[in-house]
This record gives C-alpha cells, structure tokens and sequence, in this order.
C-alpha cells in the first residue's frame, strides 16, 4: 500500500498482462530498454501481442519452452489502473539463475519510482513463490544499486555472496529470503 498523493490508500496488484494492456506494456517496455533494462521477458519488439501472451501462459505452465528458460510467471503490478512495474517469479533455477538471476526479478517504471513500490511487488512475489513452491528464495541486484539492495534487505533478504558477473558487467549480489 502506498498513497497516491491524494492521502488516499491505493494498492498495489499484482496481475497477468491482459488484451487491453498491450499500450501501457508497449511503453513500459521501450522505457526501461533505455536502461538497458528488459521489461517484458521474451518479448521482441512488434511482436503480435496475443502470441506474446500466449507465451507467457506457456511459460506459467512450463510447457513449450527453449532450453534456457524456466517455468515462471509473469506480472505486472498495477495500481488504480495504471501499470507501474513488473515482476517475474522462476519456478526452479538452472544455472544462470542459481548464479545471477534467482527466483525473482522485479521493476519499476521511472516515474512510479521512490513511492514504496518495488517493496510491495517483491513482498506479493515473495507470497507467489511460495505458493509455486518455491521454499527458500535467491534474490539478487547489482551490487551498485543501493535501491535494489535495500527494498531486498526491508523483505528478508540476508546476503550470501557478491559475485563477478564478467568483463565490463557490475557485480550481483546475491541473497537468500526465508
């Protein structure tokens, strides 16, 4: 729950991407490309929307899926209508994610940033994934992003490691929440 401003309470939801989400999602994604951030996972610009959608439930169903993907569910969060970040929950890790990915990732559009947001979507993510039946869950942030660090830290996170990720790429933390 944060306040919109008004002094009102409005919720965050998180939900799966629906037919008429395909605008909001559009810009979303082009916003964080910007940041060299991927939004929407496994989606291509210009991608027919009901086939992007159609991959993403068989992505929740773990079926039809290449070789390096995972089960996972995606979900926007959405508050009083308006999409203000997303999340991803992996149902299991292979490599890259035991390594640097983990069991959640999450984001927030610029212009919702610094509102409580990113806390709230990983605190419901942290609620999915345990209803998916993941147990103990891998979280991780690059190591200069102090926000990311600390929204992990208010839900539970204690740190295991920091690791190298490559040339040229920044460090992850990575930590555990039980």
């Amino acid at each position: 729950m944060t306040s919109d401003g008004t002094g009102a309470r409005t919720a965050l939801r998180l939900r799966p991407l629906r037919a008429d989400d395909e605008g909001a999602f559009r810009h979303g994604h082009e916003v964080m490309a910007a940041e060299d951030f991927i939004f929407g996972l496994g989606y291509e610009p210009g991608m027919d929307w009901s086939r992007y959608l159609g991959f993403l439930d068989d992505a929740r169903r773990g079926v039809n899926l290449p070789d390096r993907l995972v089960p996972s569910t995606f979900l926007v969060a959405d508050v009083a209508g308006t999409l203000v970040g997303r999340a991803s929950i992996r149902h299991e890790l292979n490599d890259f994610l035991w390594r640097e990915g983990g069991h959640i990732g999450y984001a927030v559009l610029p212009p919702y940033r610094r509102r409580g947001y990113a806390t709230e979507i990983l605190r419901q993510s942290l609620v999915l994934a345990r209803a998916v039946g993941v147990g103990r869950t891998l979280v991780t942030c690059d190591d200069d992003n102090a926000g990311s660090a600390t929204v992990i830290e208010r839900c539970g996170g204690e740190l295991d490691s920091v690791i190298e990720t490559g040339p040229g790429k920044p460090p992850k933390r990575r930590y555990w929440i039980s």
